[in-house]
């Protein structure tokens, strides 16, 4: 589950600076139509220059993020049997699913996980818990790495940034015009903008960037199934199927929330709507039906 929410935490944090900054160098003042109404070409524009700017940096740093959030460790040089099959294992997977070798990594955490990430799958990060080490057998570690190969193999980050980018760039256009809309119909300002179409774009951008990660968590839903189907067809289904029953009874408090949804494992939000993750019973019972 690491993967995802690091992304958005990291790109809410780009957009929230990118802003700021596009305001103080006074870019905004471009989206007045003759200082009455907003331009909407403008506006299009700068939207999908700040949402996408922002998507496609936390992508680009993602790797370093990731192993400054966990404390992830790459293997360079293997230091025992453990850390030499790692090594061997994810060289072996990432040949067969055609990629370039990623790093390696171990972080240390007492909950079974693991993630993939990077800006791209010849440029990638596979890391895995202690714990998952530890509490699992090495079958079912080698799903868990098959798995992570997976995504890695599918694109499924630069896929997240490119859906992030639009949901980015449609949250902005409408937290501005419904600040334009408040400033003029509520505080009848009757040209540019006043203190209300700052105040309320910002709370109308968190408010609906929150409900935009519905449509993000769906799709990161629907990347897992993809993932343990792969990591079926590289290590057979049993073993998958094994590795997930292992992490359904299992605690899964290893990843920072920033983390959450770059995992194996992943936790639920508040709903269904805001899970990352399937329920573990629902991808065993996908992969029974291949």
């Amino acid at each position: 589950m690491k993967r995802i929410a690091l992304f958005l935490a990291t790109n809410i944090a780009i957009l929230a600076v990118l802003s700021i900054t596009m305001r103080l160098f006074g870019f905004e003042n471009l989206l007045d139509q003759q200082g009455i109404d907003l331009n909407m070409n403008a506006l299009l524009v700068y939207a999908a220059v700040i949402g996408f700017s922002g998507s496609f940096i936390s992508l680009a740093i993602s790797k370093w993020s990731a192993k400054r959030m966990t404390g992830a460790q790459v293997i360079d040089t293997p230091n025992n049997d453990t850390e030499r099959w790692l090594v061997s294992t994810v060289k072996r997977q990432a040949e067969q699913a055609g990629i370039n070798m990623p790093e390696v990594a171990v972080y240390n955490a007492p909950a079974p996980n693991a993630f993939a990430t990077g800006m791209n799958k010849n440029n990638a990060l596979v890391a895995v818990s202690t714990g998952l080490l530890q509490s699992m057998t090495q079958d079912e570690v080698e799903a868990v790495l098959a798995h992570e190969i997976s995504h890695v193999a599918n694109g499924d980050m630069v896929t997240m940034a490119l859906i992030q980018g639009v949901i980015n760039t449609f949250v902005i256009v409408l937290s501005r015009v419904i600040g334009h809309l408040i400033d003029r119909t509520v505080f009848k300002t009757q040209q540019g903008h006043g203190p209300a179409f700052w105040i309320t774009s910002i709370i109308a951008q968190v408010i609906l960037g929150f409900l935009a990660n519905i449509i993000v968590m769906w799709f990161s839903r629907r990347r897992e199934y993809r993932a343990d189907a792969g990591a079926a067809n590289l290590v057979g289904p049993n073993k998958m199927i094994a590795a997930l029953r292992r992490l359904g009874g299992s605690t899964q408090e290893a990843l920072p929330d920033q983390l959450n949804a770059l995992g194996i494992s992943g936790r639920g939000g508040v709903s269904e709507l805001f899970m990352t993750h399937p329920r573990i019973e629902d991808r065993i019972q996908a992969l029974q039906q291949q």
